[in-house]
Protein backbone atom coordinates (compact mmCIF):
# COMPACT_ATOMS: atom_id res chain seq x y z
CA UNK A 1 0.00 0.00 0.00
CA UNK A 2 1.47 3.54 -0.32
CA UNK A 3 -0.47 6.79 1.03
CA UNK A 4 0.26 10.25 0.28
CA UNK A 5 1.15 11.58 3.44
CA UNK A 6 1.69 15.23 4.40
CA UNK A 7 5.09 16.31 6.48
CA UNK A 8 5.16 19.37 8.38
CA UNK A 9 8.76 20.80 9.31
CA UNK A 10 8.53 22.89 12.43
CA UNK A 11 11.60 24.65 12.57
CA UNK A 12 12.82 23.82 16.25
CA UNK A 13 15.68 22.97 17.30
CA UNK A 14 14.70 19.47 17.80
CA UNK A 15 14.14 19.10 14.30
CA UNK A 16 10.36 17.80 15.10
CA UNK A 17 8.52 16.85 11.33
CA UNK A 18 4.71 16.46 12.31
CA UNK A 19 2.97 13.81 10.14
CA UNK A 20 -0.55 13.38 8.77
CA UNK A 21 -2.25 11.11 6.98
CA UNK A 22 -5.36 12.40 5.47
CA UNK A 23 -6.89 8.90 4.16
CA UNK A 24 -6.83 7.60 7.65
CA UNK A 25 -6.97 10.33 9.69
CA UNK A 26 -4.40 9.79 11.19
CA UNK A 27 -1.28 11.73 12.87
CA UNK A 28 2.23 11.37 14.11
CA UNK A 29 5.43 12.83 14.58
CA UNK A 30 9.41 12.16 14.25
CA UNK A 31 12.49 14.41 14.41
CA UNK A 32 14.02 14.52 11.19
CA UNK A 33 12.82 13.59 8.12
CA UNK A 34 13.78 9.62 8.07
CA UNK A 35 12.18 9.16 11.65
CA UNK A 36 9.00 10.78 10.32
CA UNK A 37 8.90 8.92 7.11
CA UNK A 38 9.88 5.33 9.38
CA UNK A 39 7.09 6.82 12.20
CA UNK A 40 4.53 7.45 8.89
CA UNK A 41 5.68 4.11 8.16
CA UNK A 42 4.79 2.29 11.44
CA UNK A 43 1.43 4.44 12.05
CA UNK A 44 -0.45 3.34 8.60
CA UNK A 45 1.32 -0.34 9.44
CA UNK A 46 -0.05 -0.58 13.11
CA UNK A 47 -3.41 1.25 11.92
CA UNK A 48 -4.28 -1.10 9.00
CA UNK A 49 -2.78 -4.35 10.08
CA UNK A 50 -6.03 -5.38 12.05
CA UNK A 51 -8.20 -4.57 9.40
CA UNK A 52 -9.87 -6.48 6.54
CA UNK A 53 -8.73 -5.97 3.16
CA UNK A 54 -12.11 -4.93 2.28
CA UNK A 55 -12.04 -2.37 4.76
CA UNK A 56 -8.87 -0.67 4.35
CA UNK A 57 -9.35 2.72 2.48
CA UNK A 58 -8.18 3.41 -1.05
CA UNK A 59 -5.56 6.36 -1.27
CA UNK A 60 -5.76 9.31 -2.15
CA UNK A 61 -3.59 10.78 -5.38
CA UNK A 62 -1.04 12.61 -4.37
CA UNK A 63 -2.23 15.39 -6.48
CA UNK A 64 -5.62 15.57 -4.54
CA UNK A 65 -4.03 16.49 -1.40
CA UNK A 66 -3.90 20.47 -0.09
CA UNK A 67 -1.16 20.95 2.68
CA UNK A 68 -2.74 24.23 3.54
CA UNK A 69 -5.81 22.13 4.80
CA UNK A 70 -3.67 19.78 6.82
CA UNK A 71 -3.89 19.78 10.77
CA UNK A 72 -0.35 21.25 10.97
CA UNK A 73 -0.97 23.80 7.81
CA UNK A 74 0.22 26.68 10.42
CA UNK A 75 2.83 24.69 12.72
CA UNK A 76 5.77 25.11 9.64
CA UNK A 77 6.36 24.32 6.29
CA UNK A 78 4.55 21.45 4.64
CA UNK A 79 4.86 19.43 1.52
CA UNK A 80 3.28 15.98 0.74
CA UNK A 81 5.05 12.26 -0.01
CA UNK A 82 4.33 8.95 -0.66
CA UNK A 83 5.08 6.30 1.97
CA UNK A 84 4.53 2.75 0.96
CA UNK A 85 3.80 0.12 3.52
CA UNK A 86 4.11 -3.97 3.58
CA UNK A 87 0.62 -4.36 5.60
CA UNK A 88 1.27 -8.48 5.52
CA UNK A 89 4.76 -7.52 7.29
CA UNK A 90 2.47 -5.90 10.06
CA UNK A 91 0.36 -8.28 10.35
CA UNK A 92 2.84 -10.78 11.11
CA UNK A 93 4.54 -8.98 13.63
CA UNK A 94 1.37 -8.72 15.29
CA UNK A 95 1.25 -12.10 15.84
CA UNK A 96 4.33 -12.64 16.84
CA UNK A 97 3.70 -10.96 19.43
CA UNK A 98 3.67 -13.31 22.97
CA UNK A 99 0.93 -13.94 24.43
CA UNK A 100 0.53 -14.74 28.97
CA UNK A 101 -0.74 -18.17 29.62
CA UNK A 102 -0.56 -20.19 32.80
CA UNK A 103 0.25 -23.58 33.27
CA UNK A 104 -0.07 -26.26 35.64
CA UNK A 105 3.18 -28.22 37.03
CA UNK A 106 3.82 -29.96 40.16
CA UNK A 107 5.44 -27.83 42.89
CA UNK A 108 8.31 -30.51 42.96
CA UNK A 109 8.92 -30.05 39.19
CA UNK A 110 8.94 -26.50 39.12
CA UNK A 111 11.55 -26.24 42.27
CA UNK A 112 13.91 -28.19 40.32
CA UNK A 113 13.76 -26.37 36.72
CA UNK A 114 13.47 -23.00 39.55
CA UNK A 115 17.06 -24.69 40.62
CA UNK A 116 18.08 -25.63 37.28
CA UNK A 117 17.74 -22.14 35.84
CA UNK A 118 15.82 -23.45 33.13
CA UNK A 119 13.29 -21.32 31.03
CA UNK A 120 9.46 -23.01 31.45
CA UNK A 121 8.18 -20.93 28.96
CA UNK A 122 11.09 -21.60 26.14
CA UNK A 123 11.05 -25.58 26.72
CA UNK A 124 7.26 -25.41 26.40
CA UNK A 125 7.16 -23.79 23.16
CA UNK A 126 10.04 -26.23 22.07
CA UNK A 127 7.40 -28.72 22.82
CA UNK A 128 4.32 -26.98 21.17
CA UNK A 129 6.57 -26.47 18.16
CA UNK A 130 7.56 -29.81 18.47
CA UNK A 131 4.25 -31.50 18.82
CA UNK A 132 2.77 -29.36 16.38
CA UNK A 133 5.44 -30.31 13.76
CA UNK A 134 6.35 -26.67 13.52
CA UNK A 135 9.97 -26.35 12.18
CA UNK A 136 12.29 -23.18 13.00
CA UNK A 137 12.33 -21.80 9.60
CA UNK A 138 8.70 -21.78 9.69
CA UNK A 139 8.56 -19.50 12.96
CA UNK A 140 11.36 -17.43 11.47
CA UNK A 141 8.79 -15.84 8.76
CA UNK A 142 5.55 -16.48 10.27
Amino acid sequence: MTYPVIFTETGDERGTVLVSIPDLRQATEGFGIDDAIAMARDCIGTYLADEDDSEIPDASSISSIDVSKSEFADAGRSFVSLVDVDIDFFRRKLKSRSVRRNITLPEWLDEMATKAKINVSAVVQDALKKTLGISESRTASA
